[in-house]
């Protein structure tokens, strides 16, 4: 059996575990630089605010105090994730991340009454380890286990955890009820062509010609398909295949036509891009830079360039990758544009353990070889151990205009010691009615 366990409200419950002030309040979580609404609290859903949401459209009720608004905190997210990893590794036969707030668990071996017993064990557990609220759902294959989830998660009548077994009475009356394209892998698109087809529920995609639909559609829906028979078509480990490409970017805080302030965002997303490299075993061949002004402008004038620069030899290394992202830029840099985003890709990656050497090569390059691997794992782990960005190449800039504008962000508490101290310092200050030192 395969269990799917889901954070509830991820972001939200985040900045719960270490502010209960907000608790049972109207909470909503930003996207980059403040934009729009990408998280909400079940009473910030309740108020008919929608995702994706513009933040002006509710500062209305911000200022009255109805709602409260964060910036995205994704260091401190990242951790928490890793926190309820952790406990589910102990806890079970395996782990597959499948995104930052979903996590794939094998679940074998157990009688239905344990099943259930260890279900709502992991679901307790994780909630008393890290303060993240989860809902567990368990089937035979993965696309079962992600609709269990989602029963578990809005029916009341499975509070946090569900069962499903692919034969029974009880699938098929909640496969029923359940619109096809909240079925996994359905898009909207495919749904309108299955809605035409007369494949209106999850009952109906399972009940479908599995032949017909792979001829009318993909083998990926007939697949879909079969595994809401509860013949598994899918491996945990055919969901991370690693990346074929890898890209860092972000817009801007603010605009620049500054060569140093585009100098520094590529330095940040190359270092980052590496990092990404390293963490997923991949060597690149190639690296590409683009810059971006802003569409949306059209009163000011548009340039958008990209440019890519092959590397000597395949590489994670992150000098070497710093060194051709800061040439790329020198060739596409024009100044008196407001560029707006930048960005970096790595391209044509490789499998580390499979790299191609060179006939050039000689002993000392061997070496050298050895000697940035070591010196790339010593960066990884000081910057994992002491916070990201401890360790960097170039000197730190604040308020550099690419920085992100997140003028609501909470302190990142488990990964940045100073932020924390502060925070409670500031409290404690405050409660006194004392300046904060």
């Amino acid at each position: 059996m395969i269990g799917l366990v889901d954070c509830n409200n991820f972001y939200v419950s985040c900045e719960r575990v270490f502010n209960p002030k907000l608790n049972h309040r109207a909470v909503g979580i930003l996207s980059n630089n403040d934009g729009c609404i990408v998280a909400r609290s079940n009473e910030l859903k309740a108020l008919g605010v929608e995702m994706g949401t513009p933040a002006h459209h509710v500062r209305h009720l911000v200022e009255r105090g109805e709602v409260i608004l964060y910036s995205s905190n994704y260091e401190l997210y990242g951790d928490m994730s890793h926190r309820v990893q952790s406990v589910l590794e102990e806890e079970t036969a395996g782990v597959e991340p499948y995104s930052i707030d979903e996590m794939f668990v094998r679940m074998d071996g157990f009688t239905p009454e344990a099943l259930l017993a260890h279900a709502k064990t992991l679901r307790w557990k994780v909630r008393r380890y890290t303060g993240i609220p989860v809902c567990v759902g368990v089937a035979a294959t993965h696309t079962l286990a992600k609709l269990a989830n989602r029963i578990a998660k809005k029916h009341p009548g499975y509070p946090g955890v569900c069962i499903l077994h692919a034969d029974s009475d009880e699938a098929r009356h909640l496969l029923e009820q359940i619109d096809v394209g909240d079925v996994w892998g359905i898009g909207r698109r495919l749904n309108e062509r299955l809605q035409v087809m007369g494949i209106k529920t999850a009952w109906d995609l399972r009940e479908a010609d599995a032949k017909r639909l792979r001829r009318k559609f993909s083998v990926n829906v007939e697949r879909t398909a079969l595994e809401l028979r509860g013949i598994r078509c899918l491996e945990m480990n055919d969901l991370h295949e690693p990346k074929q490409r890898i890209m860092t970017s972000r817009s801007f805080g603010r605009p620049t036509q500054q060569l140093t302030d585009l100098q520094g965002a590529i330095r940040h997303h190359a270092q980052r891009g590496a990092e990404k490299l390293r963490q997923q075993k991949s060597l690149a061949r190639a690296v590409m830079v683009f810059l971006k002004t802003n569409r949306f402008r059209p009163d000011l004038p548009q340039y958008c360039p990209s440019v890519v620069v092959e590397l000597e030899r395949p590489t994670q290394d992150t000098r070497e990758i710093l060194h051709a992202a800061q040439e790329a830029l020198r060739k596409i840099y024009r100044p008196n544009y407001a560029y707006k985003k930048a960005g970096v890709m790595m391209l044509d990656l490789t499998d580390q353990h499979r790299q191609q050497l060179s006939l050039m090569d000689t002993p000392q390059t061997e070496e050298e070889r050895q000697r940035s691997q070591k010196l790339m794992a010593t960066m990884d782990a000081l910057n994992e151990k002491m916070g990201k960005g401890t360790v960097r190449l170039g000197l730190p800039e604040k308020n550099a205009p690419w920085h992100l504008r997140c003028a609501n962000r909470s302190p990142r508490y488990t990964t940045h010691w100073d932020e924390l101290m502060k925070a409670y310092t500031d409290e404690g200050a405050a409660k006194r009615n004392l300046k904060p030192r």
